[in-house]
């Protein structure tokens, strides 16, 4: 009768033969000092295969639970750490996942790969995380390079052209975009609603009397940028609301920069493309001797955190971070396996939160 790998995997788990007439010790001799423990180290000191140890340490389960007990102890005894690549070949994959993003100061990256960080850890992948700074000649080299250290890839908010999306689109390791759409690339995409979300604060303006607004932008080279700096105009129209824009990049620094072009504009109201900007435009203008929002209302997107710790708390957008994250990783996921998803394009819901950095208009 044929032997299996199992059958030869409880064979191991047998008390050793012995040698020059005394019985091997179980207990792992550690090697000299100068070496390194290898997987022969440790399949000589558990009395298994070097196969078995592989089988144990990819977490196959092929293997009886005894012995995989038994070499892991060993292993651990010896400090013996099993090769990545190694890893890989055994499982089929390397099983991790690149996240590339714009900026890993912005706390609502961190929420977003989070989710994405608690589902793909049920399915024991690990996330290797990177930062372009916004600059999509950065983001497109980045992402060619963890292309080859990774099963698949998300790309966070991305800044790169529709022939550079397209390059990525024609590789073999699968690429989902997150909070970006774009109609003719052949990618998976979860994003947003960004637009109707800021044309319902720009309502919520509206109806405290606001007419006269300034959007503090985002980069003009993201998609919720544009989706957002489009509600506002939209408003112009259907809200009676005079929007200008004054750019900024979403950030502290440059929404704190920003406001005297806005102020130029002589607005009640101040849209900001993100809570950060929205902080930092507040900022500038408790140094200015302006009150929020006796003077000026002030409004944000995304709500992290600390826009509800600061003074005045803020109006702002609450974006489905975590599910967003979620949803990265089963389109991801639907990749990996070859499945077909249901939807390749899915927009998430994001919704008014009203607090006191908004009020009447003065």
């Amino acid at each position: 009768m044929a032997t299996t790998a199992y059958d030869r995997d409880v064979a191991d788990t047998g008390s050793r033969p012995e040698q020059g007439g005394r019985r091997v010790s179980s207990e792992a001799t550690p090697p000299p000092a100068s070496r390194k423990a290898t997987i022969r180290t440790v399949a000589a000191a558990a009395g298994v295969s070097t196969a078995t140890v592989s089988r144990v340490m990819s977490g196959v389960s092929t293997v009886s639970p005894a012995l995989a007990q038994r070499v892991r102890e060993v292993a651990e005894q010896l400090s013996y750490r099993p090769s990545e690549a190694a890893r890989g070949l055994a499982l089929g994959g390397l099983r991790n996942i690149g996240v590339l993003m714009p900026d890993l100061g912005n706390a609502y990256f961190h929420d977003v790969v989070k989710g994405m960080h608690r589902a793909a850890a049920d399915t024991g992948f690990r996330l290797l995380i990177a930062d372009h700074a916004g600059d999509p000649a950065n983001e497109f080299a980045t992402a060619w390079d963890l292309m080859g250290h990774v099963d698949g890839l998300a790309l966070l908010s991305s800044r790169l052209d529709l022939p550079r999306l397209r390059d990525l689109a024609r590789q073999t390791v699968p690429v989902v975009l997150v909070n970006r759409v774009e109609p003719g690339v052949d990618l998976p995409m979860v994003g947003v609603d960004s637009f109707t979300a800021t044309l319902e604060i720009c309502a919520h303006l509206a109806g405290l009397g606001h007419r006269r607004v300034v959007y503090v932008s985002g980069s003009e080279l993201a998609w919720q940028d544009r989706e957002r700096w489009r509600a506002v105009r939209t408003s112009g129209r259907v809200l009676g609301i005079d929007a200008a824009r004054v750019e900024a990049e979403g950030t502290l620094e440059t929404g704190y920069a920003a406001v005297d072009a806005a102020l130029a504009h002589e607005p009640t109201a101040l849209v900001c493309f993100n809570d950060l900007a929205a902080i930092g435009v507040i900022s500038r203008l408790r140094e200015l001797g302006l009150d929020v929002p006796g003077d000026i209302s002030v409004t944000g997107f995304d709500d992290i955190a600390i826009g509800s710790h600061v003074s005045p708390t803020l109006t702002t957008a609450s974006s489905p971070r975590d599910a967003l994250g979620r949803q990265a990783w089963q389109l991801l996921q639907e990749a990996l396996e070859k499945a077909n998803p249901s939807e390749t394009t899915t927009l998430l819901t994001a919704t008014l939160i009203t607090r006191e950095s908004s009020g009447p208009a003065r």
